[in-house]
């Protein structure tokens, strides 16, 4: 008795000295990136990838960094806080910490952490059922590093996951074959990166895609792929996941042994992981089981379990899904008041987290916009080449004029060739204003369909139908106004006040739009180009306040400064030119405002018909310490 007390005290010892060891082992490795100041988020990745951070050890990392104002080992703390709350299922700390990095990431103007903080809140979104916030999230990581021009392997694997998560929500919207196009581009980037977890996710996603279209055996194929990455990874999480994806084909198929054989397995360890998550779907799962082999009793003590998690933890998928199974059990008790119970809690549920026809009815408008944009993709190549074709043409008339001036040196004939090339820079000049128009729709089209879809999927009909009038006004001036050279200020402020409203969805409305017309200006008489206003107030909205915090305001003022002019001025509190340029450069998100440059070829071919010439002045605001406060762009068109 005494040599077991003596041993076993021995072994707590060394248990002690380990764990000891271990902690100073993890302390030391922080020590050493805060002095190091490693300054690539993907680099501080690799350096803690082996070791498992407990709460006590991230709590560590954030004191020790801000202490020493490691801001990059902030961010990661914070995105290391987002993950444990994450896997623990308490979402809205996990947000908290997540946002916290996101801010952090902006602040020190870091791409790859921004990349992937973004992705991670996108995937907490995404467990709640949060499908709008989710896709938001993820669309940004998407957009930031697709504007990567030269992408290495790090940022490869975040373009493959943000593909990957958005292919998780075209699932949750039962979009099952764009669901399979998302992850199919996910797992070409893993192949070729070696991404041995990413590729075991992607086939557990493609599974679950084929079993909601009814390949079983696709289905079974991919989840046993993924099983197989998840082996070799020594994935416990992983596992648990597959093994109650090919529990419910199994299921399915009306193997209700094997299922059980699958399902229990992984039960305990699941518990043990503590993900309640999943574990609320294991649960779930083996109470099915449990349920199709007439093993009543231990069926509800599991589906209730399933339950109790799914609640506790807002897990509305998990909730539908045990309510839909006790109803079975119910009737199968024949019980038929508390199965009648259970059903209308999981069809309430399910109707109030997705309304199929709602989103039948968006993804029918989504099908013919692509159609449209197809269509405009051939009318642009067309103008384009007819576009060449009038430049060779002018060319040549360039050149066979110039021989007939110099050899005849008649002044009639150079008066007729310049009359000619006039008319040709006019011409190309308006296709190329029609090419532009084109270039515009698949864009701002995309993210105005995409807002009100994701209106119509969280049932805010009001909103949907609100701004789906507003977006289909404004498409119709667009197009009206694209078979005319000139329209009268009214109907052009009338479209800009629509354009302002559709994008200030993606802004969240954040954005105040306030115009102010003199009282001089008859705007029903005055002629300008179609569209002329929309580049400065595009530039007013994504280049000086979509980076600003606080109050976000865009005026339109219009006044009459004498007989000849009219001065048009679109005035923002954004961050100035200065900053907007530097974020730009910093973040990798420049590109040639050919917007801009058309435009002002555009107003000096209108003004070529009137006595007087346009001009365009841009101002920068600062306040009384010379800080940037916005910017003015000052328009003067003629009018006689």
């Amino acid at each position: 008795m005494k040599k077991l007390i003596i041993i076993t005290f021995l072994f707590s010892v060394v248990l002690s000295c380990f764990s000891q060891e271990e902690e100073r082992s993890i302390d030391s490795l922080i020590q050493q990136a805060i002095e190091k100041k490693i300054d690539d988020y993907y680099d501080l990745y690799r350096f803690f990838q082996r070791e498992r951070f407990n709460k006590q050890d991230i709590d560590f990392l954030l004191k020790e960094s801000q202490q020493k104002e490691y801001r990059l080992g902030e961010v990661y703390a914070y995105n290391l806080l987002g993950r444990h709350y994450r896997n623990n299922s308490f979402f809205d700390s996990s947000i908290e910490n997540y946002m916290k990095a996101l801010e952090l990431s902006r602040e020190i103007e870091d791409v790859n952490a921004e990349i992937v903080t973004l992705n991670q809140i996108g995937v907490v979104y995404r467990r709640q059922d949060k499908i709008r916030n989710a896709l938001n999230y993820h669309q940004m990581a998407l957009e930031l590093a697709d504007k990567i021009d030269i992408p290495d392997i790090d940022t490869k694997i975040s373009i493959s996951i943000s593909n990957n998560s958005i292919g998780n929500i075209y699932l949750a919207l039962k979009q099952y074959q764009l669901a399979l196009e998302k992850f199919k581009k996910a797992i070409l980037i893993q192949e070729k990166t070696e991404d041995k977890r990413g590729l075991a996710i992607n086939h557990q996603n493609m599974g679950l895609a084929f079993q909601n279209l009814g390949d079983i055996d696709a289905a079974l194929e991919h989840y046993n792929k993924s099983l197989q990455y998840n082996i070799e990874n020594n994935s416990s999480i992983g596992k648990v996941i597959c093994h109650n994806s090919i529990s419910n084909v199994l299921l399915l198929q009306g193997k209700y042994d094997e299922a059980y054989k699958y399902i229990s397995e992984v039960v305990p360890i699941s518990e043990k992981i503590g993900n309640q998550y999943y574990t609320s779907d294991v649960y779930i799962t083996f109470g099915n089981v449990q349920l199709k082999l007439d093993s009543l009793d231990k069926a509800k003590t599991y589906l209730e379990k399933g339950l109790e998690v799914a609640n506790k933890h807002k897990i509305p998928s998990g909730v539908n899904q045990s309510n839909l199974y006790l109803s079975e059990l119910y009737e199968k008790k024949k019980d038929y008041e508390k199965a009648y119970s259970f059903y209308k809690k999981a069809i309430e549920g399910e109707r109030k987290t997705f309304n199929d026809k709602n989103i039948l009815y968006v993804n029918n408008l989504i099908n013919k916009y692509d159609n449209e944009v197809s269509r405009n993709k051939i009318k642009n190549l067309a103008k384009e080449n007819e576009i060449a074709k009038l430049k060779l043409l002018r060319n040549r008339n360039v050149l066979i004029i110039a021989l007939v001036s110099i050899a005849l040196l008649g002044v009639l004939l150079y008066s007729m060739y310049r009359q000619r090339l006039l008319n040709n820079d006019k011409k190309i000049l308006m296709l190329e204003q029609e090419a532009l128009r084109i270039q515009m729709n698949p864009h701002f089209v995309f993210n105005a369909l995409n807002s009100i879809k994701l209106y119509v999927i969280n049932n805010e009909q009001k909103n949907a139908v609100y701004y789906l009038n507003k977006f289909s006004k404004l498409i119709r001036s667009i197009l009206e106004s694209s078979s005319v050279k000139e329209v009268t200020l009214s109907e052009e402020l009338k479209t800009m006040n629509l354009y302002m409203s559709i994008e200030n969805i993606r802004l969240s409305n954040e954005v105040n739009y306030i115009e102010n017309i003199d009282s001089n200006v008859n705007i029903e008489r005055i002629k300008v180009p179609p569209l002329i206003l929309q580049p400065f107030l595009e530039n007013s909205i994504w280049h000086g306040l979509s980076s600003k915090k606080g109050k976000k305001e865009v005026s339109l003022s219009v006044t009459k400064i004498s007989d000849e002019f009219i001065q048009i001025d679109i005035v923002d509190n954004g961050i100035g030119r200065d900053a907007a340029m530097k974020i730009r450069k910093n973040k990798s998100l420049n590109r040639r405002s050919i917007g801009i440059d058309l435009t002002k070829e555009r107003l000096r071919n209108f003004a070529n018909e009137y006595a007087n010439n346009y001009s365009l002045i841009y101002t920068d605001i600062i306040d009384e310490e010379g800080n940037p406060k916005g910017t003015k762009v000052s328009l003067k068109i003629p009018i006689l």
